[in-house]
């Protein structure tokens, strides 16, 4: 069992709601859902019962039909069927992929309604949405996306709780690590980088002295169960999705890194794939990253959804998908870029690495362009767009990810004299140590990204 933050959170939700609301956690498959949910209930509870609806038995779907208006006797039917008794606000429900029996969701409101027990449920890939035909969602009802392991549950389930304390405090006094430890936690990085946050793969890694082929072997299981569930989907788009998510690493691997969509079908437009890239996102098997076309304080008013990357959700796993053609090359890759010799561009998973943790920490994802017509070329590219402060005195965070120890910061310039009243502060993400320029940017390692 691995620290993981959304723990706190079914923490912070048990305190607050007292049973006047179920919580659903979305996530990818195999991000630990079920696991943290299970050991949150063991630890928080005199008892829980666990009810998996992708194997649930038909005598607890016939009690979800049937036997609602008589609570007493469905209570009875699913505390004899699992062997636990229940107790009235010391016990929790835990419906687990709840997408494979929508029923289960709508009961909810009735279920919260009669206030006898707490209800946690999980839904994941094949996603919840498309199983919600016909069902009224209810109301009493929280949901909290939680996402793969990020960077800070990755070292502490290193063994690095003091290296990562070491970082947060750095990052907020704005003072460089020493070049040793610096050392150590981009190591660390390039660790996260390969091996990625799913649990079962890290699990893996740490479980065979930090070697990488059983890694390998969990995160090439886990993109053929991504595959699988591609293949499962009831909607005409399928076959884009499908040709969308085996592009992914051609997309990152170019210059700019969007989403060319006459690449995937020369008669395709943004607007035929538009549920393509809904299904993907809201799958939480990839990040989408917006261009903002007028960054302001509002960045989703000033969207432009055909312009979009596709990142993927977690970067060990895309690391696999893009070295798919024999296990014992990936495992050479990992050593060329551990070793800072990777002859490829390692700049998408830099990037990719960057799109993922700050979605962990809760961000959207926009980036900038401006094309200059008389060079016929974009003269400025900001690769993320975050803002700061409340509604009112909202700033801009722009921020460039540099995976080299060498490089131009002209298009970030450009770019903060161009809005200057409107930023706060703005970032490089670079494999260096932390620096302040004399312009004021701020050029942090990429390990410290988790603090933003």
């Amino acid at each position: 069992m691995f620290e993981r933050k959304v723990y706190n959170q079914l923490i912070q939700w048990k305190n607050e709601t007292n049973g006047n609301k179920a919580i659903l956690i979305e996530g990818a498959r195999r991000i630990g859902k079920s696991t943290v949910v299970e050991e949150f209930a063991k630890n928080n509870y005199k008892s829980y019962i666990l009810i998996d609806f992708s194997k649930v038995k038909e005598s607890i779907k016939e009690a979800f039909n049937n036997l609602l208006d008589n609570l007493d006797s469905f209570f009875m039917i699913l505390s004899v069927e699992y062997d636990t008794p229940l107790y009235k606000r010391e016990s929790v429900f835990i419906f687990d992929e709840v997408q494979c029996f929508p029923r289960a969701r709508q009961a909810i409101k009735h279920l919260v309604k009669d206030g006898r027990y707490d209800y946690i449920e999980t839904g994941s890939l094949i996603s919840i949405r498309e199983n919600t035909k016909n069902i009224l969602i209810p109301s009493e009802e929280r949901s909290i996306r939680m996402n793969p392991m990020d960077f800070e549950e990755f070292a502490l389930a290193m063994g690095e709780k003091m290296l990562i304390s070491y970082i947060k405090e750095c990052f907020t006094n704005s003072t460089p690590l020493y070049d040793t430890l610096h050392k150590k936690a981009m190591f660390l990085f390039k660790q996260y980088m390969l091996v990625g946050g799913m649990p079962k793969a890290v699990d893996e890694f740490i479980s065979n002295q930090k070697q990488f082929p059983q890694c390998e072997k969990e995160k090439r299981d886990i993109l053929k169960t991504y595959r699988d569930d591609i293949h499962k989907i009831d909607r005409s788009y399928k076959a884009k999705v499908l040709s969308v998510f085996d592009q992914i690493p051609s997309f990152l691997s170019q210059h700019e890194k969007r989403v060319r969509i006459n690449s995937i079908s020369a008669e395709g437009t943004a607007i035929n794939y538009e549920e393509t890239f809904f299904w993907l996102s809201d799958s939480m098997i990839c990040n989408e990253c917006f261009l903002c076309t007028d960054p302001n304080i509002g960045l989703s008013l000033n969207e432009k959804r055909n312009y979009v990357k596709c990142y993927m959700g977690d970067t060990g796993l895309l690391l696999t998908h893009t070295f798919d053609e024999s296990e014992d090359r990936t495992i050479n890759y990992h050593k060329e870029l551990l070793s800072d010799k990777l002859s490829m561009n390692k700049g998408m998973f830099f990037e990719n690495v960057v799109s993922q943790m700050l979605v962990s920490k809760g961000h959207k994802l926009y980036f900038y362009t401006r094309y200059n017509e008389e060079k016929h070329r974009n003269d400025i590219e900001v690769d993320f767009l975050l803002t700061t402060g409340n509604k009112v005195s909202q700033k801009l965070i722009p921020i460039e990810v540099k995976s080299s120890k060498s490089y131009k910061v002209e298009s970030l310039i450009k770019f903060i004299n161009l809005f200057k009243d409107r930023i706060d502060k703005a970032y490089i993400i670079h494999p260096k140590n932390l620096s302040i320029r004399e312009d004021g940017i701020i050029c942090i390692p990429a390990y410290m990204t988790f603090c933003l």
